[in-house]
Formats: structure tokens, sequence, C-alpha cells
């Protein structure tokens, strides 16, 4: 099978060090493998994407030297896409409305079982406050936020796995019915997107035959989400790639906001794509 990696970047700021370093990663074992390299645009955030910050991701992977097939891949042409998929999980009676705030489920979580987790992949872990509320029949909302019913959807499925070859490299296995307490019932479709991150991000490396997920281990644990709905839908499980972030001098993790270490602003005071890649350790 030819090796196949992405790098996805969202439209919402400057690449920083962070991203360069897992573009660089994934173009250089993509070419170590004799594979292909493909850029996505994550833009399903249309509040905060700019046309302006996308030709820049262009301007800055140009610039360290990567290359890709076109045309790019955007998530803002791929709403049917999510829309079928959301409609058949509808169909199933897998899927659910629900209304609440951050506040209401901060307020929810504030007490809870002893024993209980209280923070999952996806943050909070929701308390199903919504589950049962609503009569989840006839045709799917399309403007209410749809949280996935996770007891109902792992039923049966009994082991889940996938292969690491970054961080902690080994074959890991979930049991499905634990991530009913320790992820709980994840947003599918957020009311003002109508998708997510975790269901577009696994219909997109689907239906670009991504056999290796190259990503940061921040994102470790959202894979047990994505092996769910690998499984619902039927689609294949590449291996996954979580690589080591790159922090500043206080070990935070880097975020677009830390403009100080944006790659433009490296390449305006003369720093070259070697000294570049010396500077994030490759």
């Amino acid at each position: 099978m030819t090796f196949r990696t992405r790098f996805a970047p969202s439209p919402t700021g400057p690449l920083h060090l962070g991203h360069a370093y897992s573009a660089l990663l994934a173009h250089d074992m993509a070419q170590a493998e004799r594979g292909t390299f493909l850029l996505r645009i994550e833009d399903i955030d249309r509040s905060r994407a700019r046309d302006s910050w996308e030709a820049q991701i262009y301007d800055d992977l140009g610039w360290l030297g990567m290359t890709w097939p076109a045309p790019v891949m955007r998530q803002s042409d791929r709403q049917a896409a999510y829309d079928a998929a959301l409609d058949a999980l509808w169909s199933r009676g897998l899927l659910y409305p629900c209304t609440c705030t951050r506040a209401d489920i901060a307020a929810a979580t504030s007490a809870p079982q002893e024993g209980a987790p209280l923070l999952g992949p996806d943050g909070l872990i929701y308390p199903g406050t919504c589950r049962g509320m609503s009569d989840c029949t006839g045709p799917r909302p399309k403007d209410a936020a749809l949280r996935l019913n996770m007891h109902k959807a792992v039923a049966g499925m009994g082991v889940l796995s996938f292969e690491e070859t970054g961080c902690s490299a080994a074959t890991y296995r979930i049991n499905a019915a634990d991530l009913v307490t320790t992820v709980g019932d994840v947003v599918l479709a957020r009311r003002d997107m109508g998708t997510s991150y975790h269901l577009s991000v696994v219909l997109d490396d689907a239906a670009q035959k991504i056999t290796c997920v190259v990503r940061g281990q921040d994102l470790f644990e959202a894979t047990h989400i994505h092996l769910v709905l690998q499984r619902l839908f039927d689609l294949p499980t590449p291996r996954y790639h979580h690589h080591r972030l790159i922090r500043d001098d206080q070990g935070r993790r880097l975020a677009k906001r830390d403009d100080a270490r944006a790659i433009s602003l490296y390449r305006h005071e003369g720093i070259d794509p070697q000294k570049l890649r010396l500077i994030v350790g490759l």
C-alpha cells in the first residue's frame, strides 16, 4: 500500500514553529517512504477562517521547500459529505440534539461521582443532560448541536485498536465500552458549523486514502473517538504517528496567538529553511 500522509492546518492565524515541525516531519516521512504528502485546509470554522491566512499557509510551506498535489482539499467544500454521514447516524438513532452551553456542562460536572473522570479527549465529559430529552425521529435538525450517543454507538464493538509509530510506539487496544465513561457523548455537529473536527477529520482522511496520520501528541487521546467513527462508517483505520510538541521557554505548547514564533517572522528576519529545521529539531 502506498504511503500517504497529510498536513491539515486551519487558516485562522499564522503558522508557527509547531506547525513547521509537523508539516516538515510528515513531508519527510512521505519522501522517505516514496509516498505522497497532501495538504488539506481545515476551514470548517468560517467565523475565524480568512483567505489571507490560507494564502500565507501556501507561502510558508512553499518557502520551507514542501510540495503537494493539486487541488488542495478544503473542508468548506465538503459539507455534503458531512451531511450524508450525519444523516446516516441520525437514521440509526445514534445522534441527539443538545442545547447545553459550556457553562451548563461545567456546572453539571462540578460535583462528579466519586471515581468518575472529569476530563476526556474532548474536554469536560458531557454528563448526558440532553440525552433522551428529544424525540429523535423524522428529519435531522439542521440548526442544532448534535451529540453521539456513545453508549449506543459502541454497543457490540468489543475491542478497538490502532498502530502508533510516534511517541510511545505500540499497538494500542481499547475496550470500546470504556469510552462511555472516559470520552462520553461527543459533539459531531456544531450549530454554527454543521460538522465538527472529529467527524470531518475521519471522513477527510478516508476520502484522501491517508495511510499514516501525522499529528501532535496532544491529539493522541482523540484517536479513541476517531476509532469509533471509523467503525461506525466501516472505514479503514490508518497508522498514527503522534509527535512531540514544540514548546516555548516556559514549557507551554505554542499557539497561533504566539505571533513571535510565526514562520513568517522568521522568514522576514532572514532565517533560511535549513536553519529553521535546526530550530525545531529536524
